[in-house]
């Protein structure tokens, strides 16, 4: 391939390049297979929306650490703030010497998260464990044992939450048993709707059948809580109605099971509002956080009402590393960041113009089935031929293969992995987007069949 300049993307050798074909001889021989990669290149520097590997090649990053990057790589303030107080103290265990950020933190989340009820928050490391002691703290609450997610989410990879997780391959294939009392509901997929009805009848539909799952699978006076993505991230970003979403809150209320919003890959302005529930105008019980919180930090929270959150003894919820000073430092100046006047409006910005770029490629291009998404967190599903809708899971593998050889970092999603996903910096410039927009149509224009 001949080297690629424009004015961001700068390929200086095909991709990967020696140096990072050196590492991965060196990956193959001592990590094991199971943690996947997406681009087969090793980075050297990451600034704002742009990713330079160690053969000097400069990438355009459409990927955002599946997410975790909202306030771009390498943020100046949160960079600051984390030599400052590595200068202080890297760690003390908030169970044996407390500090200050951890308790400014959980007094923030309690501030900016959906609702003005009495709030309490606590400090995990990753997703997963978020997942984890959110059922933890409802079981205990409630006295209820039963949780319900949905067709398609995703949660982690540690036992519950895999088992609250829902895709086969990779994440759950052979290693079973999971977690008892944990069931699955139907999330609405209009693209791809069973009845072949329009949203507002799915919507009735996939809300009636709940009554049938509390008599048929599980009595809803055993069920301690419902988790839902307010927009499911690897399950291909399908994004609900208000009407499914103020239902599914109408039946906990019903039933007296509590309502957990999972936005860990949707929190943090991802949506052009710093939580996708207030899309919905609902205020969950109980919210788990993480990713983007602590601008590429391992850091995760819950976040619930006072009252539930207060309901574990002391020492029944906690860990060694949860809310390590450097992650508490780093997300609240992430937080301050987004706070500051026409952040979340510009996620709604570089949505717009994804969305009416990939409505384009939807017209232009055969197996460009469905263009979708909510802020800035778009998608495109490829199918074989828009008539079936037939997933084409190998096409979209070509295409994330052929962009990174192109200069832009993209992964998929869904199911079927047959979703290119968009989840870029909220930093990222216009010139940048376009050219990386331009990028993956030219990728597309290449593997897709025109239509006609």
């Amino acid at each position: 391939m001949s080297p690629i300049t424009t004015k961001f993307i700068q390929l200086k050798t095909a991709v990967p390049g020696p140096k990072s074909q050196e590492m991965l001889a060196k990956k193959e021989a001592n990590v094991p297979r199971g943690p996947s990669n997406t681009t087969p290149a090793f980075v050297a520097k990451a600034e704002g929306a742009l990713l330079t590997d160690i053969d000097g090649n400069t990438f355009i990053d459409f990927a955002g650490a599946i997410g975790s990057i909202n306030a771009g790589h390498c943020p100046p303030a949160v960079v600051e703030a984390l030599k400052e107080q590595l200068d202080q103290y890297i760690h003390t265990c908030f169970h044996v010497m407390m500090y200050e950020p951890y308790v400014k933190l959980a007094e923030k989340l309690n501030q900016i998260t959906p609702g003005d009820h009495a709030k309490k928050t606590f400090f995990l490391n990753s997703g997963a464990e978020a997942v984890e002691n959110a059922v933890k703290i409802a079981r205990k609450y409630t006295g209820r044992k039963a949780i319900i997610s949905f067709e398609r989410g995703f949660h982690g990879r540690t036992l519950l939450a895999m088992s609250l997780t829902s895709k086969v391959r990779p994440y759950k294939y052979e290693f079973g048993p999971f977690a008892p009392d944990t069931y699955k509901m139907t999330y609405p997929y209009y693209y791809r709707s069973p009845y072949g009805a329009s949203p507002e009848e799915t919507d009735a539909e996939v809300l009636r059948r709940f009554e049938d799952f509390f008599l048929a699978e599980v009595a809803a006076d055993n069920v301690a809580a419902i988790i839902m993505e307010p927009v499911q991230g690897e399950g291909g970003f399908v994004a609900p109605s208000k009407t499914f979403v103020q239902g599914v809150r109408a039946i906990c209320d019903k039933y007296g099971i509590l309502l957990i919003a999972d936005e860990v890959q949707t929190g943090f302005g991802r949506t052009g509002k710093m939580f996708a529930m207030e899309h919905y105008d609902v205020v969950p019980d109980i919210i788990t956080m993480s990713k983007s919180l602590g601008a590429g930090m391992p850091i995760s929270a819950v976040t619930g009402r006072a009252e539930i959150m207060d309901a574990p003894n002391p020492g029944e919820i906690g860990g060694t590393y949860g809310g390590s000073p450097l992650g508490c430092v780093a997300a609240l100046k992430v937080i301050e960041m987004m706070e500051q006047d026409g952040f979340l409006e510009r996620a709604k910005t570089i949505g717009d113009t994804i969305l009416k770029r990939f409505e384009q490629f939807k017209q232009q291009f055969a197996e460009v089935g469905d263009a979708r998404g909510l802020g800035a967190m778009c998608g495109i599903e490829l199918v074989k031929d828009k008539a079936s809708k037939e997933p084409n899971k190998e096409l979209t593998a070509k295409i994330v293969q052929a962009c990174y050889q192109n200069g832009i970092v993209v992964m998929s999603a869904g199911l079927y992995s047959n979703v290119i996903r968009i989840l870029s910096p909220l930093v990222i410039t216009d010139e940048q987007l376009e050219e990386g927009l331009n990028v993956l149509e030219s990728v597309l224009a290449e593997l897709c069949t025109p239509n006609r």
